[in-house]
C-alpha cells in the first residue's frame, strides 16, 4: 500500500501568469487535503510575493510554444496584454482567484511562503518589498530542512 502525501514543498521559480498558477493551484488543493505545505518562490517567481508586481504579472506570449503563436506575433505590442485578460477571464469563469487573492488565501490555510536568500539578494529586496504572509526569507539549506519529510515538486 502506499503511503499518504503528507506534506509537500512546491518551488515557484518563474515569473509569468502561466506559469505561477500551476504552483498555486497545486499547493491550495495540497491544503484542500489537509497536506502540510510550504511554498518557496525563487528568480522570478517573486513576482508573486512582490507587493506592487503581484497585479502586473502577464502570460509570457514570445516563444511560449502552447499558445501556437509565431515568435514574431508574440512579441508585437499589445499581445501579452490581450493573451493574459483573455487567460483571466477563463480563471474567473472557473472561479479561480486572481494572483494575490489566491496567494492570501494559500496563506490563510496555514500554508507556509518562502522567499530565495539568493534570489532576494540578486535582485537587491529585502523584507519590507514581500506581502506580510511571507514566512520568511531562506536559503536554500534552510529550504531543505523545512522540507524533510515531504515531497519537492518544481513548477
Amino acid at each position: 500500500m502506499t503511503e499518504p502525501i503528507t506534506k509537500v514543498s512546491i518551488i515557484i521559480s518563474k515569473g509569468s501568469l502561466e506559469a505561477i498558477y500551476p504552483g498555486l493551484i497545486m499547493a491550495n488543493g495540497a491544503r484542500m487535503e489537509g497536506i502540510e505545505v510550504n511554498v518557496f518562490f525563487t528568480f522570478f517567481g517573486l513576482e508573486a510575493i512582490t507587493k506592487g508586481r503581484q497585479d502586473t504579472i502577464k502570460v509570457a506570449t514570445v516563444g511560449n510554444p502552447a499558445l501556437h503563436l509565431a515568435t514574431m506575433v508574440g512579441g508585437l505590442p499589445g499581445v501579452s496584454t490581450v493573451v493574459t485578460h483573455q487567460l483571466e477571464k477563463k480563471l474567473d469563469e472557473l472561479d479561480i482567484p486572481p494572483i494575490p487573492e489566491f496567494v492570501q488565501l494559500i496563506a490563510d490555510s496555514g500554508a507556509r511562503l518562502y522567499a530565495c536568500k539568493a534570489s532576494v539578494d540578486m535582485f537587491d529586496l529585502e523584507r519590507a518589498d514581500f506581502i506580510d504572509d511571507l514566512t520568511g526569507i531562506l536559503t536554500v539549506g534552510e529550504f531543505y530542512h523545512e522540507a524533510a519529510g515531504g515531497q519537492i515538486i518544481f513548477t
